[in-house]
């Protein structure tokens, strides 16, 4: 059997780094790691609640003993052309609320994804999307391909797991176009792994996206 190992783990501290940075004594750390769990749900809940999809690339968490610094990457920036101030307003608020921390300050930023079907999560969310709507998934992936090529990556792998178009049998299916070198550390390969619920039951999708040699 193949032993696989998570991609960005296996990169951490060569092309890949933490998403979040914060230090704790062993007997706080879960306290932290469930404070981060909260921030990113809660974040993830608000913008899927008010602009209909969630569009975040990826979370990233700053932690000093005064200040949470919270750093959104966002491929759609939707959020950001209506309504600004009041929308982060609202957001700063409710994850004040979640949090219930006193005597820490709370800053939220936004930052735009550029190309934003280079970022796995987006373009996952996006094949969760049209799988929903009844798209047969090879249209579904092929059709998400094409977008993240666009955007300048130089090798996409996608794959799909469970009960395909209804099936009675899971099966997995995945295709791959370019380059997607998983055993080169310096290669910078971003991955993730959506869930998604359909009518026949959850599907996995996992992405990876091959960006470039470091």
């Amino acid at each position: 059997m193949g032993q696989k190992i998570h991609p960005l783990g296996f990169r951490l501290g060569t092309t890949q780094s933490h998403d979040s940075i914060w230090f704790a004594q062993p007997r706080n750390y879960s306290e932290n790691l469930k404070e981060d769990k909260i921030i990113r749900d809660c974040i993830k809940n608000y913008i899927q609640k008010t602009i209909g999809v969630e569009g975040i690339g990826r979370i990233k968490i700053k932690k000093r003993i005064d200040l949470i610094q919270v750093i959104i990457y966002m491929g759609l920036p939707m959020l950001l052309m209506e309504g600004k101030p009041r929308r982060i307003e609202e957001l700063h608020t409710n994850v004040k609320k979640k949090l219930n921390c006193v005597n820490r300050k709370i800053n939220i930023s936004i930052i735009r994804i550029p190309n934003a079907y280079t970022d796995p999560n987006i373009l996952a969310e996006f094949i969760a999307g049209q799988l929903k709507n009844r798209i047969s998934f090879r249209k579904a992936i092929k059709k998400a391909i094409e977008l993240a090529e666009q955007g300048g990556t130089k090798g996409v792998q996608v794959q799909i797991a469970g009960r395909i178009d209804g099936k009675e049998i899971a099966r997995v299916e995945w295709i791959r176009e370019g380059r997607v070198p998983l055993q080169t550390i310096r290669a910078k390969i971003d991955y993730c792994s959506y869930p998604v619920r359909t009518i026949y039951g959850v599907l996995g999708i996992k992405v990876w996206i091959f960006l470039n040699n470091d």
